[in-house]
């Protein structure tokens, strides 16, 4: 039996962490080439650091997408980002394009012929997960990590509060009584800021009001241990204080270590590979199962193998939630929806370029959008589930 009352902790980081640079910088690149060529194969990988960006990989894309098309997108997500620091800057940073073709031995895998439909990108499992903890159908935890940051950066782009920079790390631990989220016991804010005389109780005057506005009314009391910027002053961020690079946030992007993650990254990645398009798809199959009342909780693996359209596997666990068996839901969610690469992207639609966006604050628990970003956060699937039960 799980246990029902516990303390859970989860991280977020914010579009200005090292890492998460990368991951807009490669997202951008996709999203330059799916632009131009819908069918396009992206695999693009970003370093970071001291005044220096590597973007390597493979691509079969536009060839109007080029290396100087590619260097000021990262100059132009810099920007953006708001890094104009010595040691960081958009402007003078050197920027270097290492992409070239893809594969010929791993294009013929995954491209259809004759009969053959077109294959899996690769091999590996796919985790997707929905709760009812929040209306957003996601762990509270993680959740609430990318709400401060998000409302931090809001107000540090609106002009608000000018002394914070762009990078920063959240941390919330949750109280779980009876399997239901029921306040904060502990709050971790580290944020770049860009006067050096700021001690840490100065930061979190700044940062404070944050952090109760992202919270739920009474998550917050006396007891409530707060740490913002535990270490003291942290004026030197970004790149030039640590090295970054695409795909080191894959427990931020998803659910914050409430469930499992199958281990492929997703930034940098064309809808071909299903580390990324098949993660969207679990998700969008729990996300629908919780909201159609079939459970409380809802995980779902996928499974496939590189040039293979079908998954190998579907497996589902409602966690002692469920009002249905998980054998006639994996059955039924196979045949509500096609499980192929293709049918994925075509449901979804992902051949679009949606990508850059979600590079920070979650992959999921987004509104879904009128230009289809996010679309496997709708809930659009039920009907078809219970025609299939």
């Amino acid at each position: 039996m799980s246990r029902r009352s516990y303390l859970f902790t989860s991280e977020s980081v914010s579009e200005g962490h090292p890492d998460k640079l990368c991951d807009r910088i490669s997202d951008a690149v996709v999203d330059a080439h799916l632009g131009a060529l819908p069918e396009a194969r992206v695999a693009c990988e970003t370093l970071a650091t001291t005044n220096r960006v590597v973007i390597a990989g493979e691509v079969r894309g536009s060839e109007h997408v080029d290396a100087q098309v590619i260097e000021s997108l990262a100059r132009d997500a810099i920007r953006d980002i708001g890094y104009e620091q010595n040691g960081f800057h958009w402007k003078n940073a050197v920027v270097e394009v290492l992409l070239h073709e893809q594969s010929a031995d791993i294009a013929q895998g995954v491209d259809s012929a004759g009969n053959k439909d077109e294959g899996a990108g690769d091999q590996g499992i796919m985790f997707g997960y929905a709760c009812k903890e929040t209306p957003e159908l996601m762990p509270a935890p993680i959740l609430y990590a990318h709400k401060i940051l998000r409302l931090m950066a809001e107000a540090r782009r609106g002009g608000r509060e000018k002394e914070l920079g762009p990078d920063a790390k959240s941390q919330v631990t949750v109280r779980y009584e009876d399997g239901v989220p029921t306040g904060i016991t502990s709050v971790v804010v580290s944020t770049q800021h860009h006067d050096p005389k700021l001690e840490s109780e100065d930061i979190r005057a700044i940062v404070e009001p944050y952090v109760r506005e992202a919270l739920p009314e009474g998550w917050l009391n006396g007891n409530t241990a707060w740490h913002v910027n535990p270490t003291g002053k942290f004026v030197i961020g970004g790149p030039d204080g640590d090295c970054g690079l695409t795909g080191r946030k894959i427990i931020v992007d998803t659910y914050g270590g409430a469930a499992p993650h199958g281990g492929g990254a997703f930034s940098g990645k064309d809808p071909t590979k299903v580390d990324r398009s098949a993660a969207y798809a679990a998700r969008y199959l729990a996300k629908n199962v919780v909201a159609g009342g079939y459970a409380d909780r809802c995980t779902i693996q996928l499974s496939y193998a590189i040039g293979v359209s079908k998954p190998l596997s579907v497996y589902v666990d409602l966690h002692d939630t469920g009002r249905i068996e998980a054998s006639d839901l994996e059955r039924a969610l196979g045949e509500a929806m096609d499980l192929s690469p293709r049918g994925i992207r075509e449901r979804l639609g992902l051949n679009r370029p949606i990508y850059a966006r979600t590079a920070a604050y979650g992959h999921f628990g987004r509104e879904p959008e009128a230009d289809g970003g996010f679309s496997w956060e709708r809930t659009d699937l039920i009907e078809a589930i219970e025609a299939a039960l």
